[in-house]
């Protein structure tokens, strides 16, 4: 014999089974999807689900699928809080979450099985062409949510992992470069964007820049707690140093290099953004010029000047030299001295 009944535990609905000591009982009872022991409560319990409702014959008033999914995912964003990932890994993973979810309204994450993912896989992302980073990303989300969240371990492996496309990055010629620095007439707006190329800085970093980042003796910017959660230290230009200095008489930021409108608060990437593509309008360039395009060709002119793959490396702070590697194939400057069989003819 048995007794259940509905509780609340951890802010779940959950339902707690009792019956008496016997392995075999008990043996059965962990084969149940979400079967767990509370130490506090002396009960075995499992999530209320409509199917485990059903075997205990009971009934609770039903949680809105999307109530329920958000529930799980601010324990998921708790979790990665907790564990010190980037802002945008944790919006990138939460949002991956969120839409992986919203695709199963009719069940609870816990009753979502291997098939279900498979079937994700192809009715989401191979019937929408989504991108093969896309899918990965969603994949180690995935695979991330059901371990921490559900404490269950899908055969993710199933899911072919595409092969990610090798594009090239895009990059600007240095005289593309020298326009849309001079269209920017804002000192501010030139500064930021002069010290994302003159430093191959990413947009989180120029944004994370504080004014004691700026060692001006050594001619240095220290990068803190950048991607990888790793510092690193980059040569600053004595022509941006004048820069700076000018932009520091007019605009005296405090806590941040770059602050927005209000005080001590850092500049918006979206603003920044914005700030490129007034620069890109006064110019003649027809290229959907990003702020990524500036760190690209500055690690390219660097290649282009001489500067060893080992130090580049380093200077973007890339862990393996693979990624380094891709500038090798986008310099010009050996590809320019090749002469082409046609011209023989």
């Amino acid at each position: 014999m048995y007794s259940a009944k509905l509780i609340k535990h951890k802010n779940e609905d959950r339902i707690a089974v009792n019956f008496k000591n016997d392995p075999v009982l008990i043996s059965r009872f962990k084969k149940l999807s979400g079967a767990k022991w509370s130490n506090s409560l002396k009960t075995w319990h499992l999530p209320a689900t409509e199917s485990h409702l059903k075997r205990f014959k009971l009934t609770k008033e039903q949680t809105p699928p999307q109530t329920f999914h958000k529930q799980q995912i601010n324990k998921f964003i708790s979790y990665l809080k907790s564990k010190r990932y980037s802002e945008n890994t944790i919006k990138t993973y939460s949002e991956a979450i969120g839409v992986f979810l919203s695709f199963f309204n009719e069940k609870s994450s816990v009753e979502i099985s291997n098939d279900d993912v498979i079937r994700f896989n192809n009715d989401y992302i191979l019937k929408k062409q989504l991108s093969a980073s896309y899918q990965n990303q969603m994949v180690n989300a995935i695979k991330l949510f059901f371990n921490i969240v559900e404490q269950k371990q899908l055969e993710i492996g199933q899911i072919h992992r595409p092969k990610n496309a090798k594009t090239l990055p895009n990059i600007l010629s240095k005289e593309e470069v020298k326009m849309i620095l001079d269209a920017a007439t804002n000192i501010k707006h030139k500064a930021m964007l002069s010290l994302i190329y003159s430093c191959g800085l990413r947009c989180g970093e120029i944004l994370a820049l504080k004014p004691i980042h700026i060692d001006s003796k050594r001619n240095l910017v220290i990068i803190k707690n950048a991607k990888g959660k790793k510092d690193r230290i980059v040569p600053l230009s004595l022509k941006i140093l004048e820069l700076l200095r000018d932009y520091y008489k007019i605009f005296n930021p405090q806590t941040y290099l770059f602050e927005g409108e209000t005080k001590n608060t850092p500049y918006h990437q979206r603003s920044l953004q914005q700030v490129l593509k007034k620069a890109l309008s006064n110019t003649k360039i027809n290229k959907p010029v990003t702020l990524h395009w500036l760190r690209h060709s500055y690690a390219t002119h660097l290649l282009e000047s001489g500067t060893d793959l080992r130090y580049i490396q380093e200077l973007l702070g890339h862990n393996s030299s693979k990624t380094t590697e891709i500038y090798t194939h986008v310099s010009t400057k050996s590809l320019q001295h090749i002469k082409s069989p046609f011209d023989d003819l």
